[in-house]
């Protein structure tokens, strides 16, 4: 799955690579279901293309800090007008603890709660429609939710650009076959790493 997935990302350049890589972060944050979509993933995906030049690095970057901030603006106002309902949801009731603890840190740590949710999974998909929630001024939740999208967008975009350095390295030196089959194996760990941490966050 990932040497095809890897296959098609490679076949892809310029704006279906951004509009796409934008559009899950976007989607991921704005409307509360970060449990299942990979925004995290298309991140990276995105600076994997970035580094074979199919899009910008620039560019890139550029796309996942603003769709991460306006998806987290999009959460908060979802927030700030239906949280009420959607906490009564049975997707969110089975994870009532998580989310109380959520609310918690939020009571607690204010806007600082806004910034280190964007680096937690289960906390970027729920932190903006809590802050909304639980009236926390705009303001204050632009600042900080501006500062974590752009060093995590960074971050993260960054994981994949590295990682696909390696392949353009391999490719020169052995030929596509080889520097596929080791950006596969780096996707491939980057992968795990990531499941492993979303189940332990579950």
């Amino acid at each position: 799955m990932i040497g095809r997935l890897t296959d098609w990302l490679l076949g892809l350049s310029g704006w279906p690579v951004y509009g796409l890589v934008g559009l899950v972060v976007f989607v991921e944050d704005a409307l509360f279901v970060g449990f299942v979509v990979p925004g995290e993933t298309a991140a990276v995906l995105g600076g994997v293309a970035a580094s074979t030049g199919h899009v910008s690095l620039p560019g890139i970057m550029a796309t996942v800090v603003a769709a991460a901030i306006l998806g987290d603006t999009v959460g908060y106002e979802v927030g700030s007008h239906f949280g009420s309902r959607l906490l009564r949801t049975s997707l969110l009731q089975r994870r009532r603890e998580r989310i109380d603890a959520a609310r918690e840190q939020l009571a607690r740590r204010g806007g600082m709660a806004v910034f280190l949710g964007r680096f937690v999974a289960f906390l970027r998909a729920t932190t903006p429609a809590l802050a909304g929630t639980a009236g926390m001024p705009y303001p204050r939740f632009l600042a900080f939710n501006a500062v974590g999208g752009i060093v995590w967008g960074v971050a993260v975009v960054m994981i994949g650009y590295l990682a696909g350095n390696s392949y353009a390295t391999v490719e020169k030196t052995f030929g596509q076959a080889a520097a596929l089959i080791v950006l596969a194996l780096v996707l491939a760990g980057i992968g795990v790493w990531f499941v492993r941490r979303h189940r332990n966050q579950a």
